[in-house]
């Protein structure tokens, strides 16, 4: 299992737009990706879960990959939230 704290940079937060290329960015692999947000864990791979973290501009989560590929995963989801999400 690996995890990164990251701090979301798009001015919107993950709405529906960033939250699709978020999920789509997870389920590019085969490992469990997860999420954290305050007492919150849900999976980063459903936009419905996603969406319903509510997360804003400037929260932090913590992002935990555990399985086949988990490195691999984890950095590329790290790249897609740094990246601003298509935004």
């Amino acid at each position: 299992m690996v995890c990164k704290k990251v701090k979301i940079s798009n001015p919107t937060g993950l709405h529906l737009r960033p939250a699709g290329i978020f999920c789509n960015t997870a389920n590019k692999y085969n490992c469990k990706v997860m999420f954290e947000h305050g007492d919150t864990t849900a999976n980063a791979k459903s936009v419905l879960s996603v969406l319903g973290a509510c997360i804003k501009s400037g929260d932090e989560i913590v992002l935990v990959c555990d399985g086949e590929n988990e490195e691999e995963a984890l950095q590329a989801m790290v790249e897609a939230v740094e990246s601003g999400l298509g935004e």
